[in-house]
């Protein structure tokens, strides 16, 4: 019943910006805990920040002050601003919904490539 499709990824060289979207549907959005991942070539998946429903964003170190995180309940939108990018940000960038108040929910977009060239 919940999908989440990401977009906004491409190519872009280092040094520029790209900002992902998140669209939802088929939750009650503001109720759940959002974030960013990104699996890299050849590497597993990794956490990149995340904004909960309360509390404070939280950032991967490899991003911080380069990574914005941000959430539109009335649009049922996540957003991941991306400036200074680096060659190391190549990957494919997932969203993900999480709630874990009586049983675990664990959603997934099926991810946005993100190619930054050196």
């Amino acid at each position: 019943q919940v999908q989440l499709v990401e977009s906004g990824g491409g190519l872009v060289q280092a040094g520029g910006s790209l900002r992902l979207s998140c669209a939802a549907s088929g939750s009650i959005f503001r109720l759940y805990d959002l974030g960013w991942y990104r699996q890299a070539p050849g590497k597993q998946r990794e956490f990149v920040a995340t904004i909960p429903r309360g509390g404070s964003t939280n950032y991967a170190d490899s991003v911080k002050g380069r990574f914005t995180i941000s959430r539109d309940n009335s649009k049922n939108t996540l957003y991941l601003q991306m400036n200074s990018l680096k060659p190391e940000d190549t990957a494919v960038y997932y969203c993900n919904l999480r709630r874990s108040i009586v049983r675990l929910e664990d959603y997934w977009g099926k991810g946005t490539l993100v190619t930054v060239s050196s």
